[in-house]
């Protein structure tokens, strides 16, 4: 008896394991990268609570930078796109769950056919009327098929569908941080342009004062004709320049206005920029602090490069999975009838069960060329995580890089400024007293208004540069404890 039982268990266990298979093909390993220990000594990323810069943009201070962003998030065409792509993704998931499970279906049927004698061939009248009939047949069949995957090829299927949905959100991620990125650049650009455009105005304003009063002093045979028309040509060289900064600046609109997603009716319309002054922007003083190797978990586009790494990964044992037999269960459970009311009766039941094995003999090698070209997808999948790492950390130098250049470019073009400025000032007071010429003051206006413009240019830069800085440093994607891929669907 104990032997028996013994033997029964054996069995149940070798059933088991003959019914639970084992997946083929390489299991997932995450590429070896080389990554600096910390980040370039020139630049110090202060410590800062990371729920703060989810946001990042908020640290600029600007209410309508913060409408457009959310807007931008909400609206966007590219995200929209990028969000079809994650449903289609998740149902690619569901069907691949699906596979791991029995197809059960039914089948209901009513026919009636005739039966005529003369098909039969017998040529005698007496033997086909009676063979001639009328028949009815009613029936209601279950089925049930089922494939043990004996070699994993479901699981890998469903392994490489879950990656391709990880993938579809990361890359939503990654273009959510690009648009958003993209508003406040284009947004910097706009109130650089419209800060040009006031520099210009008032300049124009000024230009045209100087160009009356020499105009009036012409007139009188004070000055010289030359000095009256290099008054006037400078006044009209300045007016020369304003539309085409405006032409910029409605540029620059239109391309903000797409960014948020704007209808062509609104895009036609006025939208509320907001009437902040670039030089109201508030500049970041704390940038969040992070060690290289977490760059590779805050980075979505990182993430979705490995996501597609994993998918080829997968893919590798599907095809290797289909090199080898697949064992196919069936089974029916049916009611027939030629009566309607003796369905469902022990006359009426009918039954099935069946089995199969279906496997390659000679394909002439073309499940070994599948294989071949599931571990070459492999192959460019590691390579462009490889590039896409390499990239981003290259974006990082870049932009720490131009973080601290923006600074001491700002800083040099202040000290310009006001020495511009000063030297302008006394300019227009030795001219004043006889003691220059007018092209010498005419000069040094030129120059303040080169100085004024190159001012808003490098602020402009620098703002650019802190934007920059947070899109390289994966700012506003989720805090390396975000969910994961299984808990997103």
């Amino acid at each position: 008896m104990k032997k028996g039982c013994t033997r029964r268990r054996l069995s149940g266990i070798a059933l088991a394991i003959l019914l639970s298979g084992c997946a083929v093909g390489p299991d997932y390993q995450a590429p070896e990268l080389e990554l600096p220990d910390t980040w370039p000594a020139h630049i110090e990323l202060d410590q800062a609570e990371r729920g703060e810069w989810r946001h990042w943009w908020r640290q600029f201070d600007d209410p309508a930078l913060n409408a457009l962003v959310e807007r931008a998030t909400q609206d966007n065409l590219e995200l929209e796109v990028q969000l079809a792509r994650i449903q289609e993704a998740r149902a690619q998931l569901g069907f691949a769950d699906a596979e791991l499970f029995p197809s059960v279906g039914y089948q209901a049927e009513a026919t009636r056919e005739r039966t005529p004698g003369a098909s039969i061939p017998i040529d005698i009248e007496p033997v086909q009327d009676l063979i001639t009939s009328t028949n009815n047949q009613f029936s209601l069949a279950g089925s049930l098929e089922y494939e043990f995957d004996l070699w994993g090829r479901l699981a890998r299927q469903r392994e490489a569908a879950l990656a391709t949905f990880s993938e579809s959100v990361f890359a939503r991620d990654a273009a959510e941080i690009g648009v958003i990125a993209d508003v406040v650049t284009t947004y910097f650009d706009l109130k650089n342009a419209q800060y040009q455009r006031e520099i210009l105005e008032e300049t124009e304003a000024t230009y045209e004062e100087t160009f009356r009063l020499q105009k009036l002093r012409y007139d009188l045979g004070d000055i010289s004709e030359l000095s009256f028309r290099q008054a006037e040509a400078e006044w009209r060289s300045v007016r020369t320049e304003l539309p085409q900064v405006t032409q910029q600046v409605e540029a620059l609109k239109g391309a903000l206005a797409i960014l948020v997603g704007l209808t062509p009716r609104e895009l036609m319309s006025e939208l509320d920029y907001g009437d902040t002054h670039l030089v109201e922007i508030a500049e970041p003083r704390r940038l969040p602090g992070f060690l290289p190797s977490e760059l590779l978990q805050r980075r979505p586009d990182i993430r979705a490069a490995e996501a597609t790494l994993i998918a080829a990964n997968a893919g590798v044992g599907v095809a290797e999975a289909a090199r080898l037999p697949s064992i196919n269960l069936n089974a029916s459970l049916a009611s027939v009838a030629a009566d309607a009311s003796d369905l469902f009766t022990d006359n009426a039941r009918a039954w099935g069960l069946g089995a199969s094995i279906v496997g390659p003999l000679l394909d002439f090698g073309r499940t070994r060329a599948n294989v071949q070209i599931a571990e070459s997808q492999v192959e460019q999948a590691d390579a462009q995580y490889r590039l896409t790492v390499l990239t981003a950390f290259n974006e990082v130098r870049d932009a720490l890089t131009s973080f601290e250049l923006t600074d001491q470019r700002l800083n040099a073009v202040d000290a310009q400024l006001e020495a511009v400025s000063r030297a302008r000032d006394l300019a227009v007071l030795t001219y004043d007293q006889g003691q220059t010429s007018m092209l010498e003051r005419l000069d040094a206006e030129r120059s303040l208004l080169s100085a004024k413009l190159d001012r808003a240019e490098v602020q402009s830069e620098r703002l650019t540069a802190f934007a920059t800085l947070f899109k390289a440093l994966g700012g506003g994607w989720q805090d390396t404890t975000s969910i994961t891929g299984e808990e997103a669907i």
